[in-house]
């Protein structure tokens, strides 16, 4: 009996990548105790989610889309949280990353 199907459990894997992406930075470089210990909990999620769902989804596909949702999750979250810089080339590079993303799933 499996407890999630393989795309589900991807894309939390995805949204786990974000949050330890995220984390990254407010770890301070591994210096602040809470933000470092929540980012490698998060990490360890993420992958152990990424490997249950490559039991069942082709290797390929499952780490792009993997990446492709930590990328873009982690662009977005940085423009809202962070400050970084939002224009058309960068939001043109998102949609092109969610355009690879569906092709993926469709394929």
């Amino acid at each position: 009996m499996t407890l999630v199907g393989a795309w589900p459990a991807l894309v939390l894997a995805g949204l786990f990548e974000v949050g330890w992406a995220l984390g990254l930075k407010y770890s301070d470089g591994f210096t602040r105790l809470v933000p470092s210990v929540l980012t490698v909990i998060g990490a360890l999620i993420s992958f152990w989610l990424l490997a249950y769902a490559m039991k069942s989804l082709p290797v390929g596909t499952a780490y792009a889309v993997w990446v492709g949702i930590g990328m873009v999750g982690t662009a977005v979250s940085a423009m809202v949280l962070l400050g970084d810089p939002v224009n058309a080339t960068r939001l043109a590079g998102i949609g092109l990353i969610i355009a690879g993303i569906v092709a993926l799933k469709l394929a």
